[in-house]
């Protein structure tokens, strides 16, 4: 199956799941396909045939997109160099949580998560300590007892009720002593501590041809962290929004700008559409868009708002700012 067909088998599987899908971001280089949104869950996607090429740098870049948009990172291919990747089964390459095309079609439809991780060793189970605890108490066996059953050490038993992970092996052996599920599932949205993960990436240094733009919004008052591997230049995160306990994604509310997606080149047909990808990613993440352009001929694309590179060096502060926006969409959405 093509890359091409894959993404779009993924994205309508999404679609019936009930996400909000964005456009593809069909402009390189992009360190994610398409943006999603159920309800509060958010997720940045990757589609790939092999999932060795999902390299550290592109890794990094998600990680950092989901830190700054409240969105999961999300990676589903079909094989590595080795294998093909196994159903029910969460995968990590460079912190990112990797499914298969079924795992996801478990999770997204049928609402079915996955049980088993693989990590350093094999695959492996969270264990529910408390319910194991209490099992091995019902049948009144000392740690030495399950331990003996089990193959391991009275410490290793210990160590499962106090939170410990297991083998699968081991997982489905308890199961059969104790004839019910001991297994917590995986929690794509929420178990970092699973993911073989370095700690967070520094944001990258800005475009030397971004740096005018990157310093006018810090002194109006955003913090700018720049991107490599997007449609969009920069996140731009309002310091005073943030600072009052702001939604950073608070596109809807008509006193405060938010999160921006930024971007910033001359206006030509390859800006236009990086300007409508931004517009749809932005729907989905609930952020605000602005282009920075030589010359603007119209307000927006789509949702993404055109300011002329001489009317952003004359802002004054964040208030300005929101003031063109507002007038600006307002304006085209009037035209509309």
């Amino acid at each position: 199956m093509s890359r091409t067909a894959l993404v779009g088998n993924v994205t309508a599987m999404l679609a019936d799941a009930g996400f909000l899908v964005s456009d593809r971001c069909a402009v390189r280089p992009k360190s994610f396909d398409v943006a999603a949104r159920r309800r509060d869950d958010v997720i940045l996607l990757k589609v790939l045939g092999n999932v060795d090429s999902f390299d550290a740098a592109t890794g990094a870049e998600m990680r950092r997109l989901g830190t700054y948009l409240d969105a999961t990172p999300l990676v589903i291919g079909l094989r590595t160099r080795d294998e093909d990747l196994k159903p029910g089964v969460v995968y990590f390459r460079h912190g990112v949580p990797v499914l298969s095309p079924d795992t996801a079609m478990d999770l997204f439809i049928e609402g079915v998560p996955p049980l088993i991780y693989a990590a350093p060793g094999g695959l492996y189970v969270s264990i529910d300590g408390d319910v194991l605890a209490d099992k091995r108490k019902e049948r009144e066996w000392s740690l030495g007892q399950l331990a003996s059953e089990l193959g391991v050490s009275r410490r290793t038993v210990s160590k499962y009720e106090s939170g410990m992970n297991a083998s699968v092996e081991v997982a489905a052996r308890l199961e059969e002593l104790f004839g019910g599920a001991l297994s917590n599932p995986v929690d794509v949205f929420d178990d970092e501590d699973l993911s073989d993960a370095d700690p967070m990436p520094e944001d990258p240094e800005a475009d030397p041809n971004d740096e005018p733009l990157v310093t006018v919004l810090t002194r109006v008052g955003f913090d700018v962290h720049p991107t490599l591997r997007s449609p969009f230049k920069a996140i731009s995160e309002d310091r005073e929004a943030a600072a009052n306990g702001g939604d950073r994604r608070s596109r809807s509310d008509d006193d405060e700008v938010g999160t921006m997606l930024t971007g910033h080149s001359t206006f030509d047909r390859t800006a236009e559409k990086r300007a409508r990808i931004m517009s749809s990613v932005g729907e989905v993440t609930r952020t605000s868009a602005i282009y920075v352009v030589d010359r603007a001929r119209r307000d927006s694309v789509d949702r993404t708002v055109l300011i002329e590179q001489d009317e952003i060096e004359n802002i004054e502060d964040t208030e300005d700012l929101r003031e063109l926006i507002r007038t600006r969409t307002d304006r085209s959405e009037s035209e509309a």
